[in-house]
């Protein structure tokens, strides 16, 4: 069992942008959600995570070594799928992944061949093998992204906002293929789609303006919201008036009308009770803490 420890991280930037602020996460084997709006800090925090930068204070522990004192440790046994992958031009998706096999350590010839062979088959690009990689659509790259970062059988693996700009069919083969390695290793999944966590993630954290602001099981969360989200359909004009009355956590239209969506421990007049999901534990979330902030 692998496991990432991180206590009371710190990172200001030089123009007094306080990027991580006081995080402290425990994760293991499995898929774990990190969860908020972009510029929330998870780049950041992933950066320092994998050594591309320093924090000013606290500890990272990857299988009990402290990895900020000594980073390469981490880098070898690391998968990273950064959120802007950039390839080689003129060179084929076998090629590329040979250079960066030799790079991360794969030394032996017959043994960095059937690896790659293996990689390019579970990602499904056997078939486009000898294909230069920046012709690939943006689905086809982010899966040759993930056969770069399985290079070498990393014990932990971080991908950065992995889906976006995916049409759904893309999505959807993404996101089997990174439930499918994140069985026996860290998945560190970054992003600011609440269905990804949904439906990859045991485990999560929500963060926003450098700090965690909850984490957990997703169903565990979802639970802990049950009996305090109330719906109402109203008109578009009306949501300025609701949003100072009530404590509006998100508004959407469905089927062109549109429903707004309130916490509150007690019944609101003219709301209806519905059953809550991780969107209103992540809305809920943001919206609580940004009035206390």
């Amino acid at each position: 069992m692998n496991s990432l420890i991180i206590k009371n991280l710190q990172k200001t930037y030089g123009n007094g942008v306080k990027a991580i602020d006081d995080v402290s996460i425990e994760i293991t084997n499995g898929m774990f959600g990190l969860l908020g709006p972009n510029g929330a800090g998870k780049t950041s925090l992933m950066r320092t995570i994998v050594g591309l930068q320093s924090a000013d204070s606290g500890q990272i522990f990857f299988n009990d070594i402290n990895v900020l004192e000594k980073p390469d440790f981490i880098k070898k046994q690391l998968g990273f799928l950064p959120q802007d992958f950039g390839v080689y031009p003129k060179v084929s998706a076998y090629d590329l992944l040979n250079h960066l096999a030799i790079l991360k350590g794969v030394a032996i010839y017959g043994e960095r061949k059937d690896q790659i062979l293996s990689l390019l088959e579970k990602v499904n690009l056997s078939a486009h093998r000898k294909k230069e990689v920046h012709t690939f659509s943006g689905g086809m790259r982010q899966r040759f992204g993930v056969a770069q970062a399985l290079l070498g059988n990393p014990k932990i693996i971080i991908v950065d906002e992995p889906t976006a700009g995916l049409d759904p069919e893309e999505r959807n083969r993404f996101n089997r293929l990174l439930s499918e390695i994140g069985e026996d290793r860290i998945v560190i999944l970054s992003t600011h789609l609440v269905e990804d966590v949904r439906n990859l993630c045991s485990k999560m954290a929500i963060m926003n303006q450098g700090k965690v602001l909850l984490q957990g099981n997703p169903e565990d969360l979802i639970t802990s919201l049950e009996g305090k989200i109330w719906k109402k359909q109203i008109q578009k004009e009306e949501l300025a008036h609701y949003k100072s009355e009530y404590s509006v956590i998100s508004s959407q239209f469905t089927a062109g009308k549109l429903n707004i969506y309130l916490f509150s421990d007690n019944s609101p007049k003219g709301f209806q009770n519905v059953n809550p999901s991780l969107e209103d534990v992540y809305f809920s979330t943001l919206n609580t803490n940004s009035l206390a902030l």
